[in-house]
């Protein structure tokens, strides 16, 4: 039996991927950087602190890495403040499992706390989440389960009887480890691994088909 839903932002709410890689990669052409091959591959999923330590560490762009993970999500609020880029149906699947779950919606996201907010704010769907998590408010990031972990700690509910709803192979995995029944929605842009993808218990062409009965099969058959 599922008690609770915890979706991931970026990729299965926003399609948001793309617009990350830009404002980063533009930073760090301006900040003297480099962008191999792989970079955004290895970021995804990375909390703000991981990843802006990346940049400058791993990739030499100039500036602490607070000052560079507060310069990127300055550019990427202004990005969706000129157009949020929901994917389409994931508003319709929030509000379709809401009903269902209406104290179990949880949110487990890599994203900056302002940028969650700012995206569930202009959705139109804040309300409907019980409990929101940003990795960077717990020590490890994707893949790493601890965002899951928090987030089902806040919704009070067991991992074990929490599914999660994932896009990328860190998120994946992470939702995996948290000991949850994962149902993956794999990016079409930056697809997941087929490993991570085998993680899997259920895998879904778009969140259009995420419905109760994908989420919590023996509770609708129990009916």
């Amino acid at each position: 039996m599922i008690d609770a839903v915890i979706f991931d932002l970026d990729g299965v709410i926003i399609e948001s991927e793309a617009i990350w890689e830009d404002v980063r990669v533009q930073l760090i052409a301006e900040r003297g950087g480099h962008y191999p091959p792989g970079a955004q591959h290895a970021i995804m999923g990375m909390s703000s602190p991981e990843w802006s330590r990346y940049l400058h560490e791993s990739l030499g762009v100039e500036g602490t890495p607070a000052e560079i993970s507060a310069e990127v999500v300055r550019r990427m609020i202004a990005r969706y403040r000129q157009q949020l880029p929901l994917i389409p149906g994931a508003t319709d699947a929030i509000r379709r499992l809401a009903a269902r779950w209406p104290d179990g919606l949880g949110l487990a996201s890599s994203s900056n706390r302002e940028l969650i907010d700012a995206v569930l704010e202009t959705a139109g769907v804040s309300s409907l989440f019980r409990a929101t998590v940003s990795s960077e408010e717990v020590a490890r990031g994707k893949p790493s389960p601890d965002v899951y972990l928090d987030a089902a700690r806040r919704l009070g509910v067991a991992p074990e009887r929490c599914a999660a709803v994932e896009d990328s192979h860190n998120g994946l995995r992470a939702a995996k480890a948290a000991g949850m029944r994962v149902i993956a929605i794999p990016s079409p842009t930056y697809p997941p691994d087929a490993a991570a993808v085998a993680l899997a218990d259920v895998v879904l062409g778009s969140i259009t088909e995420l419905t109760v009965a994908v989420v919590d099969p023996e509770a609708v058959q129990g009916r």
